[in-house]
Order: C-alpha cells, then structure tokens, then sequence
C-alpha cells in the first residue's frame, strides 16, 4: 500500500502576524506587512523598507536565558515550531522519538550573530568573542534546537539552498516519511537577514524595491512597475506525518502533500534563463511525483519576488508546463504582502496554500496598478477571491539555480 503524508499543525511567525491565524487574516484582507526599517539607522541606505516581524518576544516562547543563546531566526523557527506542535495536539502524545525527526531550511542561517561578532572583534578583539558565535550562527542550529525542544532522535538535516531552502526541506521531509524513515517530520525553514550587511549585498546588485516614499506598494509581483523584492524575515513550520500515523492518535488533518520535485538551472549564480526552464523541470517533476496531470492544479502559490526578470520566467515556466490549462489557473504571490524570507518563504507559502484549500480563499497579489504585458495570467489582483480548489502547487526558486516545487491537495 503507497504511504500517504498528512499535514497536522502549523505555525508561522512572519511580517503579517505572529500566528497562522493572523498570517492568515492579514492574506485575505490584501493587508501588506512592509515598512520602513526599524531595526537600524537607514540615513545612509539607498534601501529603507523591508517587512519585519512586529512585536515578536522570544520569552512568549522560550526561558529568556535560552533564548539568548539563539540568534534570532532560530528563535524564529522554535516559536513557530512550538506553535505547529501544539496545533498538531503533540504535547503528552506517545511517540517513538527515533521515528520523528527535522528537516528545516535557511538560506543564511545566523547571520546577526555574525556581523555582531565581527564587529565585536573588530572594535575589541578576539578575546571579546562569544563562545556562543559558532553555535548560535551555524545554519543547522533550528533543526537541532526544534529537536531538543520535544525530543525528537529521528532524521535530522539543514537544507541550505537559498530561496529554495524551506520547500526543500519540506519535500526532503515528506520523502522521507514515504520511504518508512519515520513516521513523523517538523519541517519549514526561518531567516531572519534584516540587517546593514544584508540590505547592502542585496541592493547593491540592484535585486530591492527603492520605492521608499510607498512601502505598501513595494512589493508588486508580475505589476509592470515592479523593481525589485522587498527583504522579509520570520519563519514556518509544519508538522507532517504519515496518515496511518495521524489516524492512530486521531490528529486533525489540514491537507495531504501528494508531490515534490526540484531540479537545477545550471545556468547562471543569480538569474534565471529567460524561458524559466529550471522552475519548469521542479514543477513537472512534482507533478509526475503526484501522479497528476497538470489540468488538476487549480491554485499556484507563485515564487514572484517582484523582480523584472524572475516573474517573467516563472511565467513563461507556467505556460510551459501547463499550456492552455494556465489561462484558467489562479496564480498568486503572497511576497506582495509578506515580503521574501528567503530560506523560510516556502513554508509560510506553504501555509498559505493549504489555508486556500481549507478555507475556499485564493490569497490575492497585491499593487496590481499595471498589467505587464510580459505577465499576463490571472494573477488574483489585489482582492482574495472566494474559490474552492482542490490541488495547490507552491513554487520556490533559490539564487544557484536551485528550484523546489511542492504540491498539496485537499485532504479527503
């Protein structure tokens, strides 16, 4: 009998709201979580926006000595790893700790400690330097504290492709659950990058939104205006099992992830190729993963940063893989309103699909002021719209080349 994977909690922790509820809410009403950065003085910054985490403490969550001993993107990943965890009705749940592991993904890792660091032996020496540095900036410290929080001895990994890192992770997951490796996986990712030295490389290769006078209205995936991404932190996590698992301890299911590919550009470091080949190949992998043929997408969940040559090859990607079935798909970009978080935007994009499935609700794409002749699918512009679909497809694409689609159905 083939292996069935089941989502049963969720937890989120981003630019919208500090819960899936909240994430949620703030999705459908088109509400956009950017602003201008207060995280540090921009005086001398060409870029001044970016969607930041509000209000976020990290005692709600965790002892304040512990969490003082995490950068702030595993601080990002155990918060929304504790609420998944909760939601899915773990807490006192008998499970067999070698069968449940973590797979999560972060494009960076922790880079505030970094810098921190740096400067701190720059201005006062080596000696200065944490003895925290090394474990608190490591990128596969939130797989590692997610399991010493419940306890979990199964698989453990860190993916670590870029904007890819979160749907890698989630599908490496999902895989392994379908090869008998264990019985249930934590997974998503977390990137908390809103820093000097982020902001600088970023824009500096010119890939940020400079539209500084309008935050709101930065981020305008496939929008003819659209000049950049906008820098979003914050992080997702997801609590998957096997269905023979979640029906044995009577746990609530979301939804089903029925497919999962990935494939490489080989093409350039940053840039995609014009046809979008590379995010083609994940697609259609994913795809002969599910065993479904493209007419039974209804909803993609599109990667869309904002930026001039990324959604034009996403585009181009989609009609490729799904022909005249494009016309009538619905294709939008949560980045509108959340902003890109990088190695964590494919799970809280996740989320977002498997709450459209649950809730009859396409979340919209925003700033939709201008067609671009160059974009021209259905793009659900600037208002949520009330339809029910059945299979949801969520592209994420990473600079490398490096391209992960997952696929998720309504749970039945």
């Amino acid at each position: 009998m083939t292996q069935r994977v089941v989502i049963t909690g969720m937890g989120a922790i981003t630019p919208l709201g500090l819960s899936v509820a909240d994430f949620w809410a703030g999705l459908v009403a088109g509400r956009s979580g950017v602003g201008p950065i207060t995280r540090f003085d921009t005086s001398d910054f060409a870029v001044k926006i970016a969607a930041e985490v509000k209000g976020f403490d990290p005692a709600a969550f965790l002892d304040r000595k512990e969490a003082r001993r995490m950068d702030r993107y595993t601080q990002f990943a155990v918060a929304a790893a504790k609420q998944a965890w909760a939601d899915a009705g773990l807490e006192g749940a008998p499970l067999d700790p070698e069968r449940c592991g973590v797979y999560l993904g972060s494009g960076i890792g922790g880079m505030e400690t970094f810098a921190e660091e740096i400067t701190t032996l720059i201005q006062k020496g080596n000696r200065r330097v944490s003895p925290f540095m090394v474990p608190m900036m490591i990128a596969n410290m939130a797989a590692g504290m997610v399991a010493i929080q419940f306890n979990l001895q199964g698989p453990n990994m860190t993916t670590v492709t870029a904007c890819s890192s979160a749907n890698n992770a989630i599908g490496e997951a999902y895989h392994a659950i379908l090869a008998g490796r264990a019985d249930l996986m934590v997974t998503g990712g977390a990137e908390a990058s809103i820093l000097p030295i982020a902001i600088a490389g970023f824009n500096n290769m010119a890939a940020l939104s400079t539209r500084n006078d309008a935050p709101e209205q930065a981020s305008r995936p496939f929008d003819k205006g659209r000049d950049g991404f906008v820098m979003g932190e914050g992080g997702g996590v997801v609590v998957l099992e096997s269905l023979a698992h979640a029906q044995a301890r009577g746990a609530r299911i979301y939804a089903e992830v029925i497919g999962y590919g990935c494939a490489a550009d080989a093409y350039h470091m940053v840039q995609p190729p014009e046809n979008g080949e590379g995010g083609a190949r994940a697609m259609r992998r994913a795809l002969a993963d599910a065993g479904l043929e493209p007419s039974a997408v209804g909803y993609i969940n599109a990667h869309g940063t904002s930026t001039p040559q990324g959604d034009i090859a996403e585009t181009r990607a989609i009609k490729a893989v799904f022909g005249e079935h494009a016309r009538r798909l619905a294709v939008s970009s949560t980045k509108s309103m959340h902003g890109h978080l990088l190695g964590a935007a494919g799970a809280v994009e996740l989320i977002a699909s498997v709450m459209a499935l649950r809730e009859g609700i396409l979340p919209p794409t925003i700033n939709q002021v201008e067609p671009d002749p160059e974009c021209d699918l259905d793009y659900v512009p600037n208002e949520a719209r009330r339809t029910q679909v059945d299979i949801a497809l969520s592209n994420s694409f990473g600079f490398g080349g490096q391209n992960a689609t997952l696929i998720v159905r309504r749970y039945r």
